[in-house]
């Protein structure tokens, strides 16, 4: 399943689509977090130890983590993803999917075993010595309940394996994280980025114990998160209020778009606040329709019957109403 957000290929493939393209092939807030610009001397030095420390501990206030040692900041969540199948032997990996195919890829490139699987029960019968989770998951939006997860947990930390849950859907989605349960063996991500509208700045957390933290900083070298993206993220972890007026801003966006697509003909069947996950029998013809309207989806090889929508922009729902509603 590839990322979205490849305009450059919508414009290549649809080149006479009106622009501008109304983007909704990823699941990004298209409400952006109102950020101010830090402190010039962030962009014109290198980010002390202390400021990177000072952005974990407001990560962990705002994921409910008591222990900051236990958040380690990343460049986006994509790093990690990477990093992780490097500090293990190679291994017995099990992917809870249909899901997001950098996990497989970053783990078959150094030599692991993939068991493909579609439920954490099926995972853990082929008694593997990774499952990787995501959590809500993308692109259906499922969610395994932290009991389950850590049930998982338990069980795979006795074999000394790792249970990785991908969290980047989790912001708005508060229940469903397991970051705070602190349970050895679990490796949280989270991506700052989704929530808040900012996945420019490139920022993540990883959430372990404290050792695994430490070797996951010392893998990613000094720096590895610029002095500007600290700032930024640091501003707008410390705003309760802003996200929780997201979360019921954009609950009510989903709401409405689910309308949107099943007065067209969609059902749906999944998603989260972020983006929702529609079938069509004539799916790929609306993918083509919307495309050359300018306005670009997500499709997916896996099962040609299904579109992912994101959250448009408040001054973009008439056109996507009016490019639905065209016969």
């Amino acid at each position: 399943m590839q990322h979205g957000g490849n305009l450059h290929d919508a414009k290549a493939r649809f080149p006479e689509a009106p622009e501008p393209w109304l983007d909704l092939s990823t699941g990004i807030n298209p409400n952006a977090y109102p950020l101010t610009l830090p402190d010039p001397r962030a962009f014109t030095r290198l980010p002390s130890p202390q400021e990177v420390s000072h952005t974990e501990a407001v990560a962990a206030r705002a994921y409910r983590i008591s222990d900051p040692a236990r958040v380690a900041a990343t460049p986006g969540s994509q790093a990690p993803i990477r990093l992780l199948p490097r500090l293990r032997a190679r291994g017995r990996v099990a992917i809870v999917g249909p899901t997001y195919s950098e996990h497989e890829r970053s783990w078959v490139r150094e030599g692991h075993e993939i068991l493909a699987v579609t439920t954490l029960v099926e995972a853990l019968s082929l008694t593997p010595d990774v499952v990787v989770v995501v959590n809500p998951n993308n692109p259906d939006g499922r969610v395994a309940h932290p009991a389950e997860l850590a049930s998982a947990a338990a069980e795979l930390h006795q074999r000394g394996g790792w249970l990785v849950v991908d969290e980047a859907f989790g912001d708005l989605d508060d229940e469903a994280s397991i970051a705070p349960q602190d349970l050895p063996g679990t490796i949280a991500l989270r991506s700052f980025g989704k929530a808040y509208g900012l996945a420019g700045v490139r920022l993540g957390f990883v959430v372990t114990a404290p050792a695994l933290c430490a070797r996951i900083r010392e893998e990613l070298g000094p720096w590895a998160v610029s002095g500007p993206a600290l700032a930024i993220g640091a501003a707008a972890l410390a705003d309760d209020a802003w996200l929780a007026e997201q979360k019921v801003r954009l609950f009510e966006a989903a709401i409405a778009l689910d309308r949107l697509l099943t007065g067209a003909g969609f059902h749906i069947v999944g998603g989260t606040r972020l983006f929702r996950l529609a079938r069509h029998g004539a799916a790929p013809d609306w993918f083509v329709r919307l495309a050359k309207a300018g306005i670009w989806v997500r499709k997916f090889d896996h099962d040609p019957t299904i579109l992912r929508f994101g959250i448009p922009q408040e001054e973009t729902w008439t056109r996507l109403k009016q490019s639905l509603a065209a016969k």
